[in-house]
């Protein structure tokens, strides 16, 4: 009987490690909103990751967090290391390309709480009387993401996260651009 119920474990556990691998090797999560500025109010603060610290959720999760800069102040090149708690991880950020006012894409390489090298992309386009912002990350999904995926609903997560940060971007440069305009 203790053997049946055993190679009745070893089949389900088979089973769900194929069921884990079949899952998709790559994910993408995007979101966007509208912010009331042009491009050239927002693209400073998805450019440098100084002014970027002031709406990023993710720094906002460690009041004690670590931040080291290299390179130069931003755009292409630039790099921050980041040492937080395990809400905000650890790793790098890097600006690979910078296009004036329209897009920032960014390499993420987490190294806690798991390694991870990501692809992150800030798009700016004109919408009406204000810019679009879309903020997506991609990346691979190993096999240990794709278990967590399956307890896991990241896309919910992240998204959760990037609806944070969209939100604190478009309150901060409504912000300036409101007083600047006010000032004039």
């Amino acid at each position: 009987m203790l053997k049946k119920v055993l190679l009745g474990l070893g089949f389900a556990l088979v089973v769900f490690l194929g069921y884990v691998a079949m899952q998709p090797a790559q994910f993408l999560y995007m979101r966007g909103i509208v912010i009331n500025a042009p491009p050239e109010k927002i693209y400073p603060y998805v450019s440098d990751f100084r002014l970027g610290n002031e709406w990023s959720p993710f720094i906002k999760v460690d009041p004690n967090i670590k931040l080291a800069y290299s390179g130069p102040p931003n755009g292409k090149g630039a790099k921050m290391t980041f040492d937080g708690n395990q809400e905000a991880g650890s790793g790098e950020i890097e600006i690979l390309r910078a296009e004036p006012h329209s897009e920032v894409e960014l390499q993420l390489t987490m190294t806690k709480p798991f390694k991870a090298v990501n692809t992150v992309r800030y798009q700016l386009v004109p919408e009406g009387n204000g810019t679009r912002f879309t903020w997506s990350m991609a990346g691979e999904n190993g096999f240990l993401g794709k278990l967590v995926g399956i307890f896991i609903d990241c896309e919910k997560m992240i998204g959760d996260q990037f609806d944070k940060g969209q939100n604190n971007l478009k309150e901060l440069v409504e912000a300036k651009t409101n007083s600047q305009t006010a000032s004039k």
